[in-house]
């Protein structure tokens, strides 16, 4: 028997490759977190109602706010990577005082209506499960979300509840193969913009839950979990390259999912001529897929969607009002922990004088996009700074970008007044 020999060709470069597209996957995170944000009740009834009213004629606004979603997350980690900073503490420390608490205040303002959307859609997913009032579901997801807050036990059952609403999104994703879609229609929706009869509150209530205020405060925070060596710029060049593909990554994530609520709302109710005034009516869309099963899968991932929007909503206003005193997001400091109560409290509250829960979440949503202008140009003008940045701050392509992202905002805000007068 002859010995043999056997030669592996090494491709040049491979290892190398392999190694730093492990990197790159084990920084995954703060791109979905924020992802799993706005996947929410906030979105669930947004889509639902511009796909059951109009068709496919809004999906533009999912595509155009996915992309101003993409530079302004990236430009708000940026911004917390090179200065160790979330957008609350560098709002106090380099603003002055009087514009400086006009946008922090409604920034927790919008903290509070997202935290109400989140809030609210959890409570009818237990209306749906075990038909509890709802005002009585609202006090059981306020106690429950607080717990988990300050116990920071939902860090135990994050990877499940984003699991599974990640599951929930593909079966939106499956769905579009099995059902009938005209894509001519879609593919037109998705890249021409157009404004019909009355849909104003729609577009800025998709607006408004895709580009949320509250999650650019986040982003800025969460990013420096990874807690790297701020002195070394090859450190943070590398933290920037990686950044980006991982929101890169996770928005074009919430991109497919939004667009597919909307298409499966549109075929589903709009075909067939029914607008949807109830968000339990929207497990119809899962039907064609998991049959008579739908209410209770719809159900679950609907109260799972709340309950991890609600934490990322709570986490939102304890960094956003922990940054007013000049500090980092830390659940064991008394500013955190007040931020999170006057973020979930007055949002609970407010759902008692609630009459129509579905409209409640549509108009919970128009009110994030009317707040987003202020956040926007505030971290416009921070990253644009080369004093709060550095050799960092934006280039004038960057800033050309971001001002158009700021006017479209404040054009479609003036577009909303218009159209109530």
């Amino acid at each position: 028997m002859s010995n043999r020999v056997i030669c592996m060709k090494i491709i040049p470069g491979t290892h190398q490759y392999n190694k730093n597209a492990l990197k790159f996957f084990n920084y995954l995170g703060p791109g979905l977190l924020v992802t799993v944000g706005f996947i929410d009740p906030g979105n669930w009834a947004s889509n639902i109602a511009a796909g059951s009213k109009f068709g496919y004629v809004l999906l533009w606004m999912v595509t155009l706010s996915t992309i101003m979603l993409i530079l302004l997350q990236h430009n708000a980690a940026h911004l917390g990577i090179v200065t160790g900073k979330c957008l609350s503490e560098a709002v106090t420390e380099y603003m002055r005082p009087w514009p400086k608490n006009i946008v922090l205040l409604t920034s927790i303002g919008a903290a509070i209506s997202t935290a109400l959307a989140e809030i609210l859609g959890a409570a009818i997913a237990l209306n749906m499960l075990f038909h509890l009032p709802i005002k009585v579901s609202t006090l059981l997801i306020l106690v429950v979300v607080i717990c988990l807050q300050f116990t920071n036990s939902y860090k135990k059952i994050e990877k499940i509840i984003i699991g599974f609403v990640s599951l929930i999104g593909l079966s939106f994703l499956f769905e579009i193969c099995i059902v009938h879609i005209d894509w001519v229609a879609a593919t037109t929706g998705w890249v021409v913009p157009a404004f019909p009869k009355s849909s104003m509150p729609v577009i800025m209530s998709v607006l408004g839950a895709v580009v949320m205020p509250h999650n650019l405060f986040l982003h800025s925070e969460i990013i420096q979990s990874r807690q790297w060596n701020l002195q070394d710029e090859k450190v943070i060049r590398k933290q920037l390259k990686y950044e980006f593909g991982d929101t890169l990554i996770s928005m074009i994530i919430g991109w497919a999912i939004n667009s597919s609520m909307i298409l499966m709302a549109a075929a589903t109710f709009y075909s067939n001529h029914i607008e949807v005034s109830d968000l339990s009516q929207a497990q119809a869309m899962l039907k064609p897929l998991l049959g008579n099963t739908a209410e209770i899968v719809f159900a679950i991932a609907l109260l799972f969607s709340g309950l991890s929007s609600c934490i990322t909503a709570g986490m939102a206003g304890g960094t956003i009002f922990a940054g007013r005193y000049a500090e980092p997001y830390n659940i064991t400091d008394i500013h955190t922990k007040i931020g999170i109560m006057i973020t979930m409290i007055p949002a609970a509250f407010i759902i008692f004088f609630i009459s129509s829960p579905f409209d409640g979440l549509i108009y919970s949503q128009m009110i994030l996009s009317i707040q987003l202008p202020l956040t926007v140009f505030s971290l416009i003008y921070l990253t644009s700074s080369k004093k709060v940045m550095g050799k960092y701050a934006n280039s004038m392509p960057n800033k050309v970008m971001l001002w158009f992202i700021g006017l479209i905002v404040a054009f479609l805000n003036i577009a909303l007044l218009i159209s109530y007068l």
